[in-house]
């Protein structure tokens, strides 16, 4: 598999066994090279600031609008009905979600998609939803493209090969990729696989502002990858499944022929990915924390400036140094919501109950903080420079909206921890008003 790098960048590509491929000085010209047919797909208005202007023009051997008539789709445990059960302000920790085993239940990708919680909808072009999917089998002759908005796709247990109209990417646990409004995609898997996945209506992702930190820093746009021109030419005369997940609903058009059908392409509205390593941590070095926004990878901006509809936010190993301050995450109340999922090892602020695979809730003003023994061990523990969160991987979603749970989410996953609450009860007083 090849890449190009950059994020957002102009890039160009066709396959190595169809040179020129790509139009010379326009790009709809009355016949295409090699009899292809030009499409557009377009990510933004036309009339978007050129710095937002997002389309790219894709040469393929049969246009797509070559199918059946969309029909419905038995859409399982995907949602977007947030008012179909109470809300719940508690602090919520989910066990890690079982993945079924293959004879017992095959599931792809689309099948294997469960939405846990989400706020607005798609037709306003507003919200996100954050879906868990679990999975044992490849997709077959079906791909999926999300007419409603942008997935952010974190694997945590095995690892995905997914083709796209613009090439091929492998994407394993510790990487991301984001698969953008449109863009049809299959995955392929190799055998139990479980990830998270952030979806957003209405606002596409870019690299947060570094402001202070200056040109450096976070998530480098090099380190993005970006797939290269590869297409099949294959007649599927038994039916070619596309699925259209559409105003929160999904859909299902036959063809006869795969849709990975593209020689070229040029443009900014493609898939990418990045490997969470690569991350350029920013940190305290004198006392107290820097906010956790230093930590944000992405973000989906929202109509008020400076608030996200959702950033994509990862805690990676990293130096504490900071002189007399408590250094794990402190007590908080956020008017944000924050979900968490962990991709490997242990979270400092919980190193039990908490695991990889399993995710945690903490909804708008809902207090949330180390537990009881992460507090004692903090407070006693000897500052000198330390590693932290070595051999882990947390990450968050952290959204603007309040997110209300499915029915799936507290009641049918059967993963809820009921017991949660109780990490915090052994936390005493230890006021002294004699002693300062």
């Amino acid at each position: 598999l090849q890449y190009m790098s950059g994020f957002g960048n102009e890039h160009v590509s066709e396959d190595p066994r169809c040179p020129g491929a790509l139009p010379e000085g326009q790009n709809n010209p009355q016949v295409c090279p090699y009899g292809l047919y030009a499409e557009q797909l377009s990510g933004s208005a036309f009339t978007c600031p050129r710095p937002t202007n997002k389309r790219s023009w894709l040469y393929r051997i049969l246009p797509s609008v070559c199918h059946k008539p969309f029909k419905p789709l038995e859409e399982g445990h995907l949602t977007h009905n947030w008012d179909e059960i109470e809300p719940d302000p508690n602090q919520l920790r989910w066990k890690p979600f079982e993945i079924p085993k293959t004879p017992q239940n095959k599931l792809d990708f689309v099948s294997g998609l469960h939405t846990l919680c989400g706020a607005g909808e798609p037709r306003g072009r507003n919200g996100i939803a954050v879906h868990i999917f679990i999975c044992n089998t490849s997709m077959l002759d079906r791909c999926l493209y999300n007419s409603d908005g942008d997935f952010l796709i974190v694997p945590q247990q095995g690892k995905l090969l997914i083709t796209t109209e613009f090439g091929k990417m492998l994407v394993e646990p510790n990487e991301i990729c984001v698969i953008q409004q449109g863009m049809r995609f299959s995955v392929e898997v190799f055998g139990e696989t479980r990830g998270y996945i952030l979806e957003v209506y209405g606002a596409h992702f870019e690299l947060p502002d570094l402001g202070p930190i200056g040109a450096n820093g976070l998530a480098n746009p090099r380190d993005f990858l970006v797939p290269v021109a590869w297409y099949e030419d294959r007649r599927v005369p038994g039916g070619y499944t596309v699925i259209s997940k559409y105003q929160g609903k999904l859909f299902a058009a036959q063809q006869d022929f795969s849709p990975f059908n593209v020689v070229a392409w040029h443009g900014n509205y493609t898939p990418y990915k990045y490997h969470l390593e690569k991350f350029m941590v920013i940190n305290a070095v004198a006392f107290d924390h820097a906010d956790p926004s230093i930590f944000t990878v992405l973000t989906a901006k929202s109509t008020r400036p400076g608030v996200a509809l959702a950033d994509f936010v990862i805690f990676p190993p990293r130096w504490g140094v900071a002189n007399n301050t408590f250094r794990p995450p402190y007590y908080h109340r956020n008017c944000m919501s924050e979900f968490m999922g962990l991709i490997k090892g242990h979270y400092e602020a919980k190193e039990e109950g908490f695991q990889p695979g399993g995710a945690s809730l903490h909804s708008m003003m809902t207090p949330h903080g180390p537990d009881a023994d992460c507090f004692e061990k903090a407070s006693k523990a000897k500052l000198e420079p330390e590693r932290v969160a070595e051999g882990t991987m947390a990450f968050m979603f952290e959204s603007s909206l309040s997110l209300a749970v499915t029915k799936w989410g507290l009641q049918t996953s059967n993963r809820l921890d009921k017991n949660y609450y109780k990490c915090w009860e052994p936390l005493k007083s230890h006021f002294n008003p004699k002693c300062k």
